[in-house]
């Protein structure tokens, strides 16, 4: 089996394994307290996201009420949040305003994304991950949109992964082209950079 059969089948036994966690309400819980803790202190204004699917966790809860605490201590400039729209030509992503009741409609991939709000440029950038191992590196869904936009943006964003403890896989190879990312949460609390988790 070569490289890319590998990284496929275990991307299918990951996704297999979050969509029948029986206890995801209490993970999902868990790490939603994880990231309000995480962000207390952070300088970010506008936070890049994604909307959940395939049993992913929801970060948009946790982000809505960081923002509502922007609000609450009157912040010289509001808090934004963005989520993904996808550059068919480029096969990148841009990240679109977005607040509860936002207009919504799907992309090309079936996958919510804000319509008609305005492009924001993230400092954070929330990414999900199907699997995660040591050293910050992330297995996605394998089209390369994160990578290729990260490639791009300008100034880079600080990247963190959201999984549960299930994703972790231990002996997970990064490829050459794999970058790691800043910082991975999940459930237990911060496990990269810190292996507290």
């Amino acid at each position: 089996m070569d490289k890319s059969d590998e990284k496929k089948t275990l991307r299918q036994r990951l996704l297999d394994a979050r969509l029948a966690m029986p206890d995801r309400q209490v993970r999902s819980d868990l790490l939603q307290r994880v990231m309000r803790i995480w962000l207390v202190g952070r300088p970010d204004l506008v936070i890049g996201a994604y909307w959940p699917i395939k049993g992913e966790f929801d970060p948009l809860p946790a982000l809505h009420r960081w923002k509502e605490d922007g609000e609450l201590i009157d912040e010289p400039q509001p808090r934004r949040i963005g989520l993904p729209v996808v550059d068919k030509v480029h096969k990148t992503l841009k990240f679109h305003a977005w607040y509860p009741g936002c207009p919504m409609e799907e992309d090309a991939y079936g996958i919510p994304k804000p319509k008609d709000t305005e492009v924001i440029v993230p400092t954070l950038l929330f990414v999900p991950c199907v699997g995660y191992g040591t050293g910050g590196y992330r297995l996605g869904y394998g089209g390369g949109f994160y990578d290729r936009t990260l490639a791009q943006l300008r100034p880079k964003p600080f990247t963190v992964g959201l999984g549960y403890t299930n994703a972790y896989v231990d002996d997970f190879e990064p490829e050459s082209h794999d970058v790691p990312l800043d910082a991975i949460l999940n459930d237990n609390g911060e496990v990269w950079p810190t292996g507290m988790g």
